[in-house]
């Protein structure tokens, strides 16, 4: 399978926060969610693709190309959005893109059309006057109008209303149609995940707690709910994570038969959700 990205024990160092040890890959015509907590790291990741910040350590591949001496050529195949859009505000929408449009050999003006039009972007309209929302669309739009072979967003939804964060999300999807594009987007909102990414990789506090795709994460995974009693240093080794409560524990697990084993009819064993995996991943451990 050919891989649009891919990253390779990717680190970073800062003062008060160090990214480790980051290894993914997002293969050609399929969708990726990086998720994490705020802080976690993902801007940081999506920065050093970008090269906009250098990694003290690690490779990254793109088009099976090194970067080094790719990319510049690399650019002109990739579409970004900024979780804050970087515009010139005085400028109509329609001379902001006249500015962005010539960096661009493959710039398609039908397709600028288009999504404007679907977007109802308002082309006479100054940049600076627009809300949240018709920011993050236009961006999108210009992102999308040289056809880029990958497409990375950071924070796409943020701001968005409902409606017009489930049209986002519809359109990544149909970005990659044609099995050529790829995206991958950063994300907090596990629903975004639920709805469009066939991969997911999840960040906490500066390291990588799993990268896989979506269906194999919530195959793999049960959750174990029963009561304290139940729990013994024996029984608690099988659990990934593990919260307690009022009413007794709850427990993610990937040794599922075992569990069965283990506990019978005492525990109900229900399929996670993608919040689930990752809430217990990220704490790594018992909450007592």
């Amino acid at each position: 399978m050919e891989h649009c990205l891919s990253v390779s024990g990717l680190a970073k160092s800062y003062e008060k926060f160090r990214l480790r040890d980051i290894s993914f890959d997002l293969p050609q015509g399929f969708i990726m969610g990086l998720v994490g907590n705020n802080g976690s790291g993902k801007t940081t990741i999506i920065k050093m693709i970008l090269k906009l910040i250098r990694q003290d350590e690690g490779e990254i591949r793109y088009f099976g190309l090194p970067a080094d001496t790719q990319f510049t050529a690399v650019l002109q195949r990739m579409g970004f959005v900024q979780d804050v859009p970087t515009l010139y505000g005085h400028l109509n929408l329609h001379q902001m893109k006249e500015a962005v449009a010539g960096f661009y050999r493959k710039w398609n003006e039908g397709r600028f059309l288009e999504l404007s039009s679907h977007f109802g972007l308002p082309l006479t309209k100054k940049v600076n006057s627009l809300s949240r929302g018709m920011t993050m669309k236009y961006s999108i739009c210009l992102a999308l109008s040289h056809d880029p072979e990958l497409l990375i967003l950071d924070e796409p939804s943020a701001g968005l209303d409902p409606v017009a964060r489930r049209d986002l999300l519809d359109l990544l999807s149909d970005c990659i149609q044609d099995g050529c594009s790829s995206v991958l987007f950063s994300t907090h909102l596990m629903s975004d995940l639920e709805r469009t990414a066939d991969y997911v990789t999840c960040i906490h506090d500066g390291r990588l707690i799993c990268a896989d795709t979506k269906d194999g994460l919530l195959e793999r995974w049960g959750l174990v709910k029963g009561g304290e009693e139940l729990l013994t240093p024996e029984t608690r080794r099988i659990f990934t994570g593990l919260r307690l409560g009022e009413y007794g524990f709850e427990g993610l697990t990937e040794r599922i038969d075992l569990a069965r084993d283990m506990f019978g009819a005492a525990v109900v064993i229900d399929n996670p959700t993608l919040e689930d995996i990752m809430i217990h991943l990220g704490k790594g451990g018992a909450d007592d």
